[in-house]
């Protein structure tokens, strides 16, 4: 009944993405972006921009592959007559009565949800009491060449080493996709932008310490093995201005007079009920 629940609201979700870029189609069914975002937010409850940078690739692959898997067996299903057996009709109409009360119950919500109100002065108020919640940390975008020995990278950096500029970022981005052992080797060893403290220690204090457009001039050792480093740009801490995030304080907000006025409603609604 799990296997169910999850393939409909596949299919639900997926005809309100009608427009959504298509990644991939698996006998002529479409799974998008928006789907394969979705999966992943709620897998990791909305906070799948805090995972590593270098996770994230292979993470959005895997989602990518359920959704294939789920589509490849809906499909099986389909051909081999279970969506005319008794059993599924039977478990299809005890989920559409379920999925009645829960979709009442989410539009009922949402309404309240959207009739609360937020002032500008509360807002504003928020932030300045908040402040250290909107500090950026300081970010770097990095490329890596992971290979097994301290000659290997030894190597690699002396070929490296006569270039600069464009010239370097090039040959680096050939000798990555060429030697480097790492899952982003393909990718130019890219591992996209990341903040401090997501990254083993030593390879974390070097990128960080290291100049934009610039490479190791020494193989930096983790347990991964030996890596080469090439700094492709830095981001400095910053502080987030009000207008920037003033619609996530809204949001934050509300869901906190949400709370209160939902207790409020739930007490007065079990005053006038009939409970035994």
């Amino acid at each position: 009944m799990k296997l169910t629940t999850q393939l409909l609201s596949a299919l639900l979700f997926t005809a309100t993405l009608a427009s959504a870029q298509t990644l991939v189609t698996v006998n002529g069914q479409a799974i998008t972006q928006q789907e394969v975002d979705t999966e992943l937010m709620n897998a990791t409850q909305g906070r799948f921009n805090q995972v590593p940078a270098n996770k994230q690739a292979e993470f959005r692959q895997q989602v990518l592959q359920q959704l294939i898997g789920k589509e490849l067996i809906y499909g099986d299903a389909k051909k081999s007559g279970v969506l005319n057996s008794t059993e599924y009709k039977e478990e299809y109409k005890k989920l559409e009565e379920r999925m009645k009360k829960e979709l009442a119950i989410q539009v009922w919500q949402k309404k309240l949800l959207d009739s609360l109100k937020i002032s500008e002065k509360e807002l504003k108020e928020y932030y300045d009491k908040n402040k250290e919640e909107f500090n950026e940390k300081e970010m770097v975008h990095a490329r890596h060449i992971l290979v097994e020995t301290e000659d290997e990278a030894k190597a690699i950096i002396a070929e490296l080493k006569p270039l600069s500029g464009e010239k370097l970022q090039s040959k680096f981005i050939e000798l990555a996709k060429e030697k480097s052992k790492g899952p982003s080797g393909p990718k130019g060893g890219d591992l996209g932008y990341f903040a401090q403290g997501q990254m083993v220690p030593a390879f974390n204090d070097k990128a960080f310490s290291m100049k934009k457009g610039s490479v190791t001039m020494a193989p930096v050792q983790t347990q991964f093995g030996y890596h080469v480093i090439y700094l492709e740009d830095k981001k400095d801490a910053v502080l987030r201005k009000f207008d920037e995030v003033k619609s996530f304080i809204e949001q934050r907000l509300k869901m906190e007079k949400f709370k209160t006025v939902m207790k409020n409603k739930m007490d007065e609604l079990q005053k006038q009920a009939t409970i035994k």
